[in-house]
């Protein structure tokens, strides 16, 4: 077994350990604010690690290429507060434009 597939497994474990945790922990210990609070901040933090890995990377390197103005765009509109719908056809019109314009 290879150290990816070993991290894989152990990555997999963890997951189960955690989700059986939230079925034998007792309910009043996950109603607590700070409980909540800081699961919609994990919540936050995996997707916005999400976006960065696959916004930033491609084949293991860090690149730097369309996608990197497009996302910028994107955070533009969603401060601007504009509907989700407008936000994604800015951001692919963004990326497809500078692709026109040749780069990669």
């Amino acid at each position: 077994m290879t150290p990816l597939w070993g991290a894989v497994l152990l990555a997999g474990l963890a997951c189960l350990v955690i989700k059986l945790a939230g079925h034998v922990l007792p309910e009043h210990w996950l109603a607590q604010p700070r409980v909540a609070r800081v699961a919609a901040l994990v919540t936050v933090a995996l997707l916005s690690a999400l976006v960065a890995v696959q916004t930033s990377t491609s084949g293991g390197q860090v690149v730097v290429d369309a996608r990197l103005p497009a996302l910028g765009v994107a955070a533009v509109a969603l401060v601007l507060r504009a509907p989700f719908v407008v936000v994604v056809v800015l951001a692919a019109a963004t990326a497809a434009g500078l692709r026109l314009l040749g780069m990669p």
